[in-house]
């Protein structure tokens, strides 16, 4: 019974001796943000076609599709940079009541095209719909390597950290020394240009703006006070 008593009293005389060393600290976040010109953009066309069989369907979409993407090598050369991101052939009903009945079928295919000249996307717009686009679901504008700019927004989101903490540290009377820890955080948010149903193209090339890529970061200090 002594030696558990001992034993005892050695674990809470090490508790408090940490507890007591245990530096005091201020956490506080600070945000960064870094702004560059975009120099690619992802343009996503979708063709949609009914028909009363699935066959039907799809056969015409392959027709239509394969016309999109022909047009889309045109503005982009035989070398584009296009994908098939989604793919459905479902089933139309009309309800009427508690029933449902089958009425055809509609076959979607949505393409996803990268431009690597920004002055293009207007122009490839206009040609995807004369030749059969449905919809474009999305426009985004990107930059290729955003490492820079998440760089610069964590050394902005830093210093601001730092001076929240010395803000804190003078208004309390305290004083801070070094920082115990750094967390990072960012997100990057783009610019996005969306369209409904397309119609017949437009005489003139569909304007576009570009506008700029905004990198946000946040960064999150522990900094030990010293007095």
């Amino acid at each position: 019974m002594k030696r558990c008593i001992v034993v005892l009293l050695f674990a809470a005389v090490a508790a408090a001796s940490a507890q007591t060393t245990r530096p005091r600290f201020i956490r506080t976040v600070g945000e960064g943000v870094a702004s560059g010109k975009p120099d690619q953009a992802k343009v996503d066309f979708s063709v949609i076609t009914q028909a009363a069989t699935a066959q039907d369907a799809s056969a015409q979409n392959a027709d239509k599709t394969t016309a999109v993407l022909n047009a889309l090598r045109q503005v982009l050369g035989p070398n584009a940079d296009i994908r098939t991101i989604n793919y459905s052939v479902t089933g139309n009903y009309k309800y009427d009541g508690t029933t449902s009945t089958l009425i055809g079928f509609t076959a979607s295919n949505t393409v996803e095209a990268v431009v690597n000249d920004i002055t293009l996307p207007g122009k490839l717009i206009d040609a995807a719909i004369q030749a059969g686009a449905n919809r474009v679901d999305s426009l985004r504008f990107l930059v290729k390597d955003d490492q820079p700019l998440r760089r610069e927004a964590l050394r902005l989101a830093s210093v601001q950290a730092r001076q929240h903490a010395d803000a804190i540290a003078l208004g309390l009377g305290l004083r801070v020394g070094s920082v115990l820890s750094a967390e990072e955080g960012y997100a990057t948010p783009v610019p996005i240009y969306a369209g409904g149903m397309a119609g017949t193209a437009a005489a003139t090339t569909t304007p576009v703006e570009a506008g700029t890529v905004d990198v946000h970061a946040t960064v999150t200090l522990d900094i030990e006070i010293t007095q």
